[in-house]
């Protein structure tokens, strides 16, 4: 399975630098989304400072994120994309939040945890031998909760399963928590469409609360706007947020770069601050 994560990361590499030449603003190979439509969207996901402080759970490194200090009441977590990292889980666990985790691409999580309930599948936008749905999983496990966390990391495949889950089954998760791949693909017209879409979805019932860039590839820039390809980004449900400000501290104090090796990306400022 080690082998296999490897391959399709050097995939995933290869892919990357293929759309890159292909989004090229110098060649236009393929059609370039309109700048008016990125900046819209970019003024749309700025994060808010809430009446929530952030608060840090998980690693130093890559398997840590933050959250709103908004975790009283909240009793399960759902987490797709396991890998080999379950630094933000086993938090969680420790304080007594059941933890539901699923990847058809391990046999078991990397720890053990009395309150881990691990399933050999991916998610996907529908049930297959090796796929589950969000929606089908968070019935099963739990049907009443209406206070959950969502910690997201699949890959590209988030955005598949983000459309295909009803809005009701989103929101009994109270904070989210998503890493969005791919993101270069927002200055190609159908892939901003599709990104736009999913982020509207979410919108309509959560804030963004934090972005914090992943440093595993480097920035695309366009017409002056600068794109993470890989991003991290938590959600809070707007019904826990009573005042609310933009936010404009990043990094944040609490970030941490996700690949030692590899420089550090702070999150351009046209993703935040007032438009």
């Amino acid at each position: 399975m080690r082998f296999i994560k490897k391959l399709d990361r050097i995939i995933q590499k290869a892919r990357r630098k293929l759309r890159l030449a292909l989004l090229d603003p110098q060649t236009h190979i393929m059609p370039m989304v309109e700048l008016e439509k990125l900046q819209e969207f970019l003024g749309a996901v700025r994060p808010k400072k809430t009446n929530h402080l952030l608060i840090r759970i998980g690693g130093e490194g890559d398997g840590g994120y933050l959250v709103p200090d908004d975790l009283g009441g909240i009793n399960s977590c759902f987490s797709p994309g396991v890998s080999f990292v379950a630094d933000f889980e086993l938090a969680l666990a420790q304080g007594g939040v059941q933890c539901f985790l699923a990847d058809y691409s391990v046999d078991a999580p990397p720890v053990s945890n009395r309150l881990f309930d691990f399933e050999k599948k991916f998610l996907g936008p529908k049930a297959t031998d090796i796929f589950m749905t969000l929606e089908s999983w968070v019935r099963r496990k739990a049907a009443n909760d209406s206070d959950l966390i969502l910690q997201m990391d699949i890959e590209g495949s988030e955005y598949g399963v983000l459309c295909d889950t009803g809005s009701d089954v989103l929101k009994q998760f109270r904070i989210l928590v998503i890493e969005f791949h791919d993101l270069d693909l927002l200055l190609d017209r159908a892939g901003f469409e599709l990104i736009n879409l999913t982020f509207t979805k979410i919108l309509k019932d959560f804030e963004v609360v934090h972005i914090h860039p992943n440093n595993c590839s480097k920035v695309v820039e366009y017409g002056g706007i600068k794109i993470p390809p890989v991003i991290e980004i938590t959600f809070l449900r707007k019904d826990r947020i009573t005042s609310s400000e933009w936010a404009l501290e990043f990094p944040h104090p609490l970030d941490r770069i996700n690949v030692p090796r590899n420089l550090d990306i702070p999150l351009p400022k046209c993703w935040y601050g007032a438009a």
